[in-house]
């Protein structure tokens, strides 16, 4: 395969994420001490330049709950760090949430073997972005990731998508004018040059995990998949699940362990059916048609009740 050419008045020279950091420009001649602090200090920078962005991801959290609640699904695509950020987001909603694993589907430039090893070109092919763009549907969200916000496979994503009628989010650390055309909501993190110059694996890569946890969790917890601050909703898929499902269940049905693991026995290990089951004292049958006509969440299916016991992680 060719290697690819930068197209003529390539933008990545204007971008900030591709500027050197002045505060490493010594970086080779720094104790490992030094570099190691600097690393974690541009981090924390750049989780205060996605505070900043907040108002942005609270409305792609609104889009991505509203496109579950309709049936539809959410869509991450995105090339090198930024498609394997996504990824890694779909990967983990499932056993946290108790989502179904073609309800939040990560896209990789270059095809799942690209997860692991790099694709050269991938991410230049705004057609094979196009492609996959045209699986969304009017009632997906598609969330094209991009740290440099000019990557023609997410570009071509986003175009068709939107072309589509599906919900689109654009996640970026370089804004710039003219972002605003490319999505319905554009997050746009300031996150400034990298350490070592170009390589936005780094905090850049940092402040996109951030949004992009934020983003599913605000959806989960407006989808009732939350009560209180517990997640109500995981799949006991290991040990350490099913011990933090039952001290869940105790803590919010304010039952001790030994009940808490007879109810979770009885809701078929559901932790809604067994919280409703413990609070209302009423049998699994019915706590699943309260949750039912709660459409899930927990807090309305029990009259406004909150979970009062500390839960001990």
């Amino acid at each position: 395969m060719k290697k690819p050419r930068p197209r003529a008045a390539a933008p990545w020279s204007r971008l900030l994420t591709e500027s050197r950091n002045p505060r490493s420009r010594d970086l080779d001649r720094l104790p490992t001490s030094r570099v190691v602090a600097l690393l974690l200090d541009e981090d924390r920078r750049a989780l205060q330049a996605a505070a900043r962005v907040a108002p942005a991801v609270a409305r792609a959290a609104t889009l991505a709950a509203r496109a579950l609640e309709r049936g539809g699904r959410i869509l991450f695509m995105g090339a090198g760090t930024s498609g394997r950020l996504g990824i890694l987001e779909a990967a983990e909603c499932p056993p946290t949430f108790g989502t179904a694993p073609e309800r939040i589907v990560g896209v990789m430039a270059g095809g799942e073997g690209a997860v692991f090893r790099a694709v050269e070109g991938a991410e230049d092919r705004e057609d094979v972005g196009r492609r996959e763009g045209r699986r969304a549907s009017a009632r997906d969200l598609l969330i094209g990731i991009s740290a440099s916000s000019v990557t023609p496979f997410v570009r071509g994503a986003l175009a068709a998508a939107r072309a589509r009628g599906a919900a689109t989010v654009l996640v970026t650390c370089a804004p710039r004018p003219g972002l605003r055309a490319m999505a319905d909501v554009v997050i746009a993190i300031p996150t400034g040059p990298e350490v070592l110059t170009g390589s936005t694996r780094l905090k850049a890569g940092s402040a996109t995990k951030a949004v992009l946890n934020a983003i599913t969790t605000a959806a989960m917890v407006r989808l009732g998949k939350a009560y209180g601050n517990l997640m109500v909703d995981l799949k006991q898929s290991s040990a350490k699940l099913v011990d933090r499902a039952r001290r869940i269940v105790s803590a919010a049905a304010r039952v001790p362990p030994a009940e808490a693991e007879r109810l979770l026995g009885a809701a078929g290990g559901e932790p809604k059916i067994a919280i409703v089951m413990g609070l209302l004292d009423v049998s699994a049958a019915e706590a699943r048609r309260r949750l039912s006509r709660a459409r899930g969440h927990v807090r309305r299916a029990v009259g406004g009740r909150g979970p009062r016991q500390p839960f001990r992680a």
